[in-house]
């Protein structure tokens, strides 16, 4: 989905339909707004249900003030308009409460964004503005000086927290990713010690490019392979949905018949991603004029080493990577299904996925179909994309579950004893 393409309006719609749906926003929580071409400022209307908005809803304030539209805008909206003549820069604002960024904001605290790499890229430096009246023009100042100092990312006193970006996509991905690190850290603190990485570590991250491949133009597509782009963009789709993935992070792979596979593109939205967005790598190449993830030959040493497998993920959920942040392994053993679903998951070494590929690759298999890198991602592999999904959603339960019972007291694995009835009932691989 191309948001520059579409009208204000509609973006705004876009956006706060996410912001909403997934729980970021109250019924009369959060606005948003774009300053378009023409000077116009687009904002959500003040009062109006946040859950079942259209673009008629949406009002617009003219340079010289006239409100054009059937609703009042925000009541926030001076702060936008200061933002947007304060940050010639800034060309789409998003304010919103949701409920881990709202604890940070009335601990006064700010989220720990080294704990993965690319959110402090994502996000910047996070700032705090002072507590004023909302809607005052006290609180717009305070807000708007925060924001001369450079940052794009401000978090309020008891107020959530303000995003400014050259549009309203960008301030989205911002907003989501400081929520995440905030769902993460308060997830990995109940079970143990944060450990974020080191400003070198985040270094060697960032420094981390495409893989450059050569390319090759497809002659055709096979109708196996057509089926599996579908099917994949509608997982990777309840993927986002279930937040196991977010709009940038989160990678599927499938072997095809042919000795190929299919990969996720880099740095697109997961929610709208399409069968023609996937990328086909074939003979160590590249589908032309595309950019698969910079994890593919993590994929490709897996699938050379592998036969068995046939799809892997590498995704970030909260409650999982609770585990790859914290001091903490994540003990599979506490229901027959995770066990057997999941058997023993390894953690390793940050950088061991970009860094050694072919190595972390050997560490993978049906044996060890669940494996951590700290700080940076869980890797799951299956015979079929359907069977590595599951694998996916009982990890997270599974560490959900961890989480939770660590909150109640002390956690009680089923015993070896037990295990080896269940590897032979189920007569899984030894």
């Amino acid at each position: 989905m191309n948001y520059n393409l579409m009208h204000p309006a509609d973006q705004l719609v876009v956006i706060m339909e996410r912001i909403y749906s997934y729980g970021m926003t109250t019924t009369s929580g959060g606005n948003l707004s774009i300053l378009d071409d023409n000077g116009d400022i687009w904002i959500t209307p003040a009062g109006i249900d946040k859950g079942s908005l259209t673009r008629d809803d949406m009002v617009r304030v003219t340079p010289a003030g006239e409100i054009i539209g059937r609703h009042r805008p925000s009541s926030e909206w001076p702060f936008h308009s200061i933002l947007y003549k304060r940050r010639p820069d800034i060309k789409a604002v998003l304010h919103a409460h949701p409920p881990a960024l709202l604890g940070f904001s009335i601990a006064r605290m700010i989220p720990e964004t080294t704990l993965i790499p690319n959110i402090d890229a994502i996000c910047g430096e996070v700032k705090y503005a002072d507590y004023e009246l909302p809607g005052s023009s006290a609180l717009s100042e305070n807000i708007a000086k925060v924001f001369d100092t450079g940052v794009s990312t401000v978090m309020l006193e008891n107020h959530g927290v303000v995003v400014g970006k050259p549009d309203l996509f960008e301030a989205f991905k911002a907003f989501e990713t400081l929520d995440f690190c905030a769902r993460l850290e308060l997830q990995a603190l109940k079970i143990g010690k944060l450990s974020p990485l080191s400003e070198p570590s985040i270094a060697v991250s960032t420094a981390k490019n495409n893989v450059n491949l050569s390319e090759f133009i497809p002659k055709s597509y096979s109708s196996v392979e057509r089926e599996a782009r579908a099917n994949m963009c509608k997982l990777i789709r309840r993927a986002y949905q279930q937040r196991l993935f977010t709009s940038t992070q989160g990678t599927f792979s499938e072997r095809m018949p042919d000795g190929g596979f299919i990969i996720t593109p880099y740095g697109k939205d997961r929610k709208y991603l399409e069968p023609e967005d996937l990328v086909k790598i074939e003979n160590g190449m590249k589908e032309y004029g595309k950019n698969p993830s910079r994890s593919v030959m993590l994929h490709k040493y897996i699938y050379d080493l592998h036969p068995e497998i046939n799809s892997v993920i590498l995704s970030h959920p909260p409650n999982l990577m609770a585990f790859a942040v914290s001091d903490q392994n994540l003990d599979s053993r506490i229901i027959p299904e995770s066990y057997i679903m999941l058997r023993d998951v390894k953690k390793l070494p940050f950088g061991s996925s970009f860094l050694q590929p072919e190595l972390t690759a050997k560490e993978v298999g049906i044996k060890n179909p669940v494996t951590l890198i700290e700080n940076d991602c869980c890797i799951v592999a299956g015979t079929t994309l359907l069977n590595a999904f599951d694998r996916l959603e009982v990890a997270e339960f599974s560490a959900k579950a961890i989480v939770n019972a660590v909150s109640l007291g002390k956690v009680v694995a089923i015993d070896d004893s037990e295990i080896d009835r269940i590897i032979e009932a189920f007569n899984l691989v030894k």
